[in-house]
């Protein structure tokens, strides 16, 4: 049984087109220009006006009617627990998916959006990046062919932030990470001081660890989760659109003399495009397979993108 086939009578999700998704939208201003969408999306990504009307202003109405209900929600429990003085903690929306599919540029545009709601004045966004072991220590383990696999991750640290952040901590911190250096940046955080709604976007947000067979309690990530968005493609898109994106960068980001990637830069596109299939078919093919495409499941809402990048279909778990 494929729970994600939209024919399929038990799936737990409800299935639309784009066009069926757009009807959602209602009368939800747009809030976002030409220029702004321009700085929000990602390398080769396409997202224009008209993908932010068919798709995410639909979504951000979504969203933020499930932000509404959750502050209502607490302020119920607070009248049930008889506790004026509880801090009302952030509506945390998980977004993953593999690399080069447009994680980016959804939780850059959601943000953007949410925050000119007026339930959710203060939306921050951070990546999972800067959770990832520094490249020192990836190294000293052997672990740098499997940077962004779970386990080159400070899982601590990811679990003791989102911790801080549902327990309405002021001033949580996250380290900051460089996509040119490709490493954690030494003594750089960026502070997350109580917002309405935090972005948490990574690859591997959703995946569930080992469960333990004693019944301790085990935390996930997505433990801390209110709502998870799944980015899906088919894997042979996501193929195309990962080398295109590492031949456009070996163009551009690749030839600052800082860049990790420096390097690939100065080979012929013959041997950069070789040395792009090797990275995806030896570390992200593999990942994506092993440990983000088998959490797809666990979201709330996937977004399924076609071969123009644009997203196609969108899946909504039933309530």
């Amino acid at each position: 049984m494929d729970q994600l086939a939209p024919t399929e009578k038990y799936s737990p999700f409800r299935f639309f087109s784009a066009e069926q998704w757009s009807q959602f939208r209602a009368d939800t201003p747009m809030t976002l220009g030409e220029d702004e969408i321009r700085r929000l999306r990602s390398l080769n990504d396409p997202v224009d006006l008209e993908e932010v009307k068919r798709i995410y202003l639909s979504l951000s109405r979504l969203l933020s009617a499930h932000v509404e209900a959750s502050q209502l929600l607490f302020r119920q429990r607070q009248a049930f627990f008889n506790a004026g003085d509880v801090v009302k903690t952030p509506f945390i929306i998980g977004i993953a998916g593999s690399v080069a599919v447009g994680k980016s540029t959804t939780a850059r545009v959601l943000k953007e959006l949410l925050a000119r709601w007026p339930s959710s004045p203060k939306v921050d966004l951070i990546t999972t990046d800067g959770f990832l072991l520094p490249n020192e220590i990836l190294r000293r383990n052997n672990l740098m062919e499997r940077k962004g696999f779970p386990d080159s991750y400070d899982v601590g640290a990811l679990l003791r932030f989102l911790s801080g952040i549902k327990s309405g901590q002021r001033n949580v911190r996250a380290p900051v990470y460089s996509h040119l250096t490709y490493d954690v940046v030494p003594g750089e955080f960026q502070t997350i001081d109580r917002p309405d709604i935090l972005i948490f976007e990574g690859i591997n947000v959703l995946q569930p660890g080992k469960l333990p067979k004693d019944g301790k309690i085990v935390p996930f990530l997505s433990d801390f989760f209110e709502f998870a968005i799944y980015i899906d493609a088919e894997e042979e898109l996501i193929h195309q659109w990962y080398i295109a994106r590492f031949m456009r960068l070996r163009e551009t980001a690749f030839r600052d003399p800082d860049s990790f990637f420096h390097r690939y830069s100065q080979l012929s596109q013959a041997a950069a495009r070789a040395i792009a299939e090797g990275l995806w078919a030896n570390i992200n093919l593999k990942n994506l397979r092993e440990n983000i495409l088998p959490t797809r499941a666990r979201a709330d809402l996937i977004l399924r993108k076609g071969a123009n990048h644009l997203v196609e279909e969108v899946a909504l778990r039933k309530l």
